[in-house]
């Protein structure tokens, strides 16, 4: 079904939630990701201090290392637990509700931060960072989900690649934010890591005035005034003019009666026409963190004063690699519109592969060759741009477009838990790997990423400018789908199920 480019596009209250959800939900997401790096020697010497005065126990190095080592991954374990809440939260409370319970916990962690220092508290860093964590998995299990499902068919993509857009962001601020001369200090870090509770406050205010989702209230809550009431104001045209998203949103009613019993995370892994879709968004999400992102943020900076830059200079080089990042999570936005989605995904994967690869060969080299620290720093950015391209934004949103409104909550939440266990997975792995493997590491990035692309070429359908109930026919044979043949369209579809009906 191709798309018609008569509906309806960017309304006010559209672009109010766009900027809510950016600003409020995923953009602090993505700050307590980048923050937390750059104090954090001087975090991790408060919790040496902490330990020692309330506890009269002296850590040795290993000791103190564990003990910052949790109250970094704490983040991604609440992180992987709050997306599996996100498909209870979304289908209980709604989409907008479930975003604003994740604002919530995510104002008591910023308390928690701030007030951690002056209570002498490590306990409440610790809590505080499983509060984020919990939040920050909500999110990125909901909102995509939520954007796209306000979206009209033509902005599905843009919605999409909101959610990305403020976590990258939100690591800018962060990187820039936790700067020793601006608040990565020993009197300003407690203030530093509270920031984010302010944008989701805002969001929290904000949240009275945005709409539900039309799809939950329709589909799942089975409250078809209301769903048109909020469509209406959405699109902000008469209800005349609705008619093929009212026609849409019947049918997937209906398919959803037909699939019978509620779907929950249980039912979603354990149906065969579902596996090979969960198969792809857990690839996508988990993959998206294999690939070695964080790896090369992580090196950054050595290889900028390997290059001869200052330790202010390369940190400064640092942020213009994340400005780099930001920069192509905006056009992610523009992009999402123009290309198909398969199409801007392999060129991602083709050309990561290839900065990666020179990467680790440059920085084997880099002492051999007066020109290698240069080269290292052109693969740094060509990374940070061709990722950005389409493995940054797409895993975000893909599952949204493979799943029909019934199994979609569970399925993005079984996706986001994904991606935060690849991230946990790099973030425990990648210190021992550089340690005794070193520049070889991102061999091992390019070949997770090349195994990634054979499998997208496979079995990954075309989805833009089509419905999920399209797409279901292509990936419900699970790996013996023929995913690339051409779909039928809604017409055609309805047709067939109410032929099976009356048989």
């Amino acid at each position: 079904m191709e798309t018609s480019v008569s509906y309806p596009g960017w309304t006010k209250i559209l672009i109010l939630a766009a900027l809510a959800t950016v600003l409020g939900s995923s953009t602090p997401v993505g700050y307590n990701i980048g923050v937390i790096n750059t104090p954090g020697y001087i975090i991790k010497q408060f919790c040496n201090e902490s330990v020692h005065s309330r506890y009269n126990i002296v850590l040795d190095e290993s000791q103190l290392d564990i003990l910052w080592s949790s109250v970094v991954s704490i983040f991604l374990i609440g992180g992987s637990i709050g997306s599996l809440s996100g498909s209870i939260l979304a289908d209980k409370t709604g989409r907008k509700g479930g975003l604003t319970i994740s604002s919530i916990l995510g104002l008591i962690a910023g308390v928690l931060f701030w007030v951690s220092k002056t209570a002498n508290s490590i306990e409440m860093l610790l809590i505080g960072r499983v509060f984020g964590g919990l939040s920050a998995g909500l999110i990125t299990a909901i909102m995509p989900m939520y954007m796209m499902e306000l979206a009209p068919p033509h902005l599905k993509g843009a919605t999409g690649a909101l959610c990305p857009l403020g976590v990258t962001l939100g690591i800018l601020f962060g990187q820039i934010l936790s700067m020793y001369n601006i608040l990565g200090n020993e009197g300003g870090w407690p203030h530093c890591l509270a920031i984010s509770a302010i944008f989701q406050f805002i969001y929290v205010v904000i949240s009275f005035i945005l709409p539900e989702s039309p799809k939950y209230l329709f589909v799942i809550k089975e409250k078809p005034a209301l769903a048109l009431k909020e469509l209406k104001r959405i699109r902000n045209v008469n209800e005349e003019l609705l008619t093929g998203e009212i026609e849409l949103l019947k049918f997937e009613e209906q398919e959803n009666i037909r699939q019978g019993e509620h779907w929950s995370i249980s039912r979603v892994v354990r149906s065969p026409e579902l596996f090979l879709p969960l198969l792809l968004v857990c690839t996508l999400q988990a993959g998206q963190q294999l690939s070695g992102v964080n790896a090369v943020f992580y090196y950054s900076s050595v290889i900028f004063k390997s290059a001869g830059l200052s330790v202010k200079s390369s940190e400064l080089a640092t942020i213009g690699a994340g400005c780099c990042n930001m920069f192509m999570a905006i056009m992610s936005v523009q992009t999402m519109i123009w290309f198909k989605r398969r199409t801007i995904l392999q060129i991602s994967l083709v050309t990561s592969i290839i900065f990666l690869v020179i990467l680790g060969i440059s920085i084997s080299y880099m002492d051999k060759y007066q020109f290698m620290p240069y080269l290292c720093i052109v693969s740094v950015l060509g990374y940070v741009l061709c990722y950005g391209l389409g493995l940054g934004p797409i895993p975000y949103f893909i599952g949204s477009e493979l799943f029909e409104v019934g199994a979609r909550s569970s399925a993005m939440a079984i996706g986001s838990m994904a991606n935060w266990s690849g991230n946990f997975v790099v973030g425990l792995t990648f210190p021992t790997m550089a340690a005794y493997i070193g520049a070889p590491s991102f061999y091992i990035f390019a070949s997770i990423v090349i195994a990634i692309l054979i499998f997208i070429r496979t079995y990954l359908p075309e989805t833009k400018g089509k419905e999920a109930c399209e797409i279901y026919s292509l990936v419900a044979n699970g790996l013996k789908s023929k995913p690339l043949m051409p779909s039928r369209n809604i017409k055609e579809i309805n047709t067939i199920t109410n032929e099976k009906d009356t048989i």
